[in-house]
C-alpha cells in the first residue's frame, strides 16, 4: 500500500491502463458466462451495488424476489409443488456452492439413516463421470467423502449409467449426473440412470438418490427439449442445482440450488440468526453477498419470459450449427461435441502430427480469441479437443469470422514443419549430420510446439512496435 494517496483520477486511469491488456470477454469463448446484458439491467445491478443480501430484514424486497426466482425455477424443472405450496431452495454465488450445500445435505441423510440402522456411518462416497467439474472434485476432498468416477472412453465422454450404478453401494449418498457436460456439452441420461437406479434399490433395499448438476442445461434444456425427462419428473431426483450466470443470462456471481421437498434437506442445517433484526433461516456457505445478481435473474426471468429464452436458446443452437459447418467444411476436424445438448462446439484435428490444437489456441490469440484447447480425462486423456461455447452474444457473424481466422491460422501452422526442419538442420551444419530417428506422435507435437513458441518469441524480438 502506497503511503500517500493519489487524485481519484489518477488512479481510474492507472487501473483502467492495466485492464486494457485484458482479453475481450466476448470473445473469450472458453467461458460459458454471460458477459452482456440490456442497460436497463445493468441500471438495476448498479442501483442494487450497495446492497447486502444477507441482510433481509433491511432489504425485504430483495428477499421476495430471491422467493420468487427459486419458485419459477422449480416449476421449470417440474417440481411436484401443491397449490400454494413454496418451493424450497437458496440462491448462491454459483453452482459451485449450490452443488457443496446439495451434497451437503445428501451426506446429512445418508448419516442419519445410518445412524438409525445402527451401521457405520464415517465412509460416504459419491458416483460421478470422471467428466464433471473441479467442484465436485472440491467437495470430496473438502467434506471427506470418497469420489467415485466413472472412467470416460473413447466416443464415449460422458457417465455410463449402467457402470456408475455398478459402483453404487450401501455407503453411496448419491449419484451426480451432469445436463451438459463441461468437455463437450452433452447431456448424461439421467432417465436411464434413474430407472437403472431404482431396480438397483428395490433389489437392495437402498434409497440411493440422484442429484442433476444442471448449471449449464438446466435454462436450456426446458426451452429446447421440453420433453426430455431428466428433471423431478424423475422419482430419484432430489436436488437440482443450475448456473444463473451461465444460460440464466446474468453476469457471474449467481447460482441456485432447488431440493425436491422439505424433506430432502435436513432442518438440522438451516441455521436460523436473530442479530439483524429479524428471525432469518439461512443456509449457505458464505455469509455477505452483494443483492445485484438475484435482482438481475428475476428481471430476466420477467423480461424474457419463457417465449425470450427459447429464442435466446434456439439462436444459440442455430449459431452453433454454423460453426460447425464451417468447421466439418475445412475438412481438418473432428466434431466431439453432440447436436443435442449445451450449444457449443467441441473439435479436434483429424492429423496433429504436424501441428497440435494447443497451437491453434495460442495462435488464435494474435486475432483476439481466447478458446481453449484441453485433454480429455481418463480413460481418454489421449483425446485433445477444442471448445467452443455459444452465448447469446455471440452472433452467426462472429462465428463465420471465427472460422475464416482458424483456416488463417492452419495454412501459417502448415509452414511449420518445413521451418522446424530447416532450424534444425542449420543447427546441425549439414543436413548429412540429422539423425533420423522415428518419434513418437506426442515427441513430434512437442517439438514442433517449442520450434514454434521460439520462432514467434524471435519475432517479437526483431519486429518491436514503435
Amino acid at each position: 500500500m502506497p503511503e500517500n494517496s493519489i487524485p481519484k483520477e489518477a488512479a481510474y486511469q492507472i487501473i483502467n491502463d492495466e485492464l486494457m491488456l485484458d482479453g475481450n470477454p466476448r470473445l473469450n469463448l472458453a467461458s460459458f458466462v454471460t458477459t452482456w446484458m440490456e442497460p436497463e439491467c445493468d441500471k438495476l445491478i448498479m442501483d442494487a451495488i450497495n446492497k447486502n443480501y444477507v441482510d433481509m430484514d433491511e432489504y425485504p424486497v430483495t428477499t421476495e424476489l430471491q422467493n420468487r426466482c427459486v419458485n419459477m425455477i422449480a416449476h421449470l424443472f417440474n417440481a411436484p409443488l401443491g397449490d400454494g405450496e413454496t418451493a424450497v431452495g437458496v440462491g448462491t454465488v454459483g453452482s459451485s456452492e449450490a452443488i457443496m450445500l446439495a451434497g451437503l445435505a445428501f451426506k446429512r441423510k445418508w448419516q442419519n439413516k445410518m445412524k438409525e440402522l445402527g451401521k457405520p456411518h464415517d465412509k460416504p462416497n459419491i458416483v460421478t463421470g470422471a467428466n464433471v467439474q473441479v467442484c465436485w472434485e472440491k467437495f470430496a476432498r473438502y467434506f471427506e467423502v470418497e469420489l467415485k468416477e466413472v472412467k470416460l472412453r473413447d466416443g464415449y465422454y460422458v457417465m455410463d449409467p449402467e457402470k456408475a450404478v455398478e459402483l453404487v453401494d450401501e455407503n453411496t449418498i448419491c449419484v451426480a449426473a451432469i445436463l451438459g457436460s463441461t468437455l463437450n456439452g452433452e447431456f448424461e441420461d439421467v432417465k436411464r440412470l434413474n430407472d437403472l437406479l431404482t431396480e438397483k434399490n428395490k433389489q437392495t433395499g437402498w434409497d440411493t438418490p440422484i442429484h442433476v448438476d444442471a448449471a449449464s442445461g438446466g435454462f436450456i434444456a426446458p426451452f429446447l427439449y421440453p420433453e426430455l425427462e431428466w428433471d423431478f419428473r424423475l422419482p430419484l431426483v432430489k436436488s437440482i442445482n443450475v448456473s444463473g450466470h451461465k444460460y440464466g443470462l446474468v453476469y457471474a456471481g449467481i447460482g441456485w440450488v432447488i431440493w425436491r421437498s422439505k424433506a430432502d434437506l435436513p432442518e438440522e442445517l438451516i441455521f436460523h440468526i436473530n442479530y439483524l433484526g429479524a428471525d432469518q433461516p439461512t443456509f449457505t456457505l458464505n455469509f455477505s453477498k452483494g443483492s445485484s445478481q438475484v435482482i438481475a435473474q428475476y428481471y430476466q426471468l420477467i423480461r424474457l419470459g419463457y417465449e425470450g429464452y427459447r429464442n435466446v436458446m434456439e439462436n444459440c443452437q442455430e449459431n452453433a450449427i454454423v460453426l460447425k459447418e464451417g468447421l466439418e467444411k475445412t475438412g481438418k476436424f473432428n466434431i466431439v461435441s453432440k447436436d443435442a445438448g449445451v450449444p457449443l462446439v467441441a473439435f479436434s484435428l483429424k492429423d496433429n502430427s504436424r501441428h497440435n490444437e494447443f497451437e491453434i489456441s495460442e495462435m488464435l490469440r494474435r486475432f483476439g480469441w481466447i478458446v481453449p484447447a484441453y485433454t480429455m480425462p481418463p480413460d481418454a486423456q489421449h483425446v485433445t479437443v477444442l471448445r467452443v461455447v455459444i452465448r447469446e452474444d455471440f452472433s452467426r457473424t462472429l462465428a463465420e469470422r471465427l472460422v475464416l481466422d482458424i483456416e488463417k491460422v492452419l495454412q501459417e501452422l502448415d509452414t511449420l514443419p518445413s521451418r522446424v526442419a530447416d532450424k534444425l538442420v542449420a543447427a546441425n551444419g549439414t543436413e548429412d549430420h540429422v539423425a533420423i530417428v522415428k518419434k513418437t506422435t506426442r515427441e513430434v507435437q512437442l517439438e514442433v510446439c517449442t520450434a514454434w513458441k521460439k520462432l514467434v518469441a524471435d519475432r517479437k524480438k526483431t519486429n518491436g512496435v514503435c
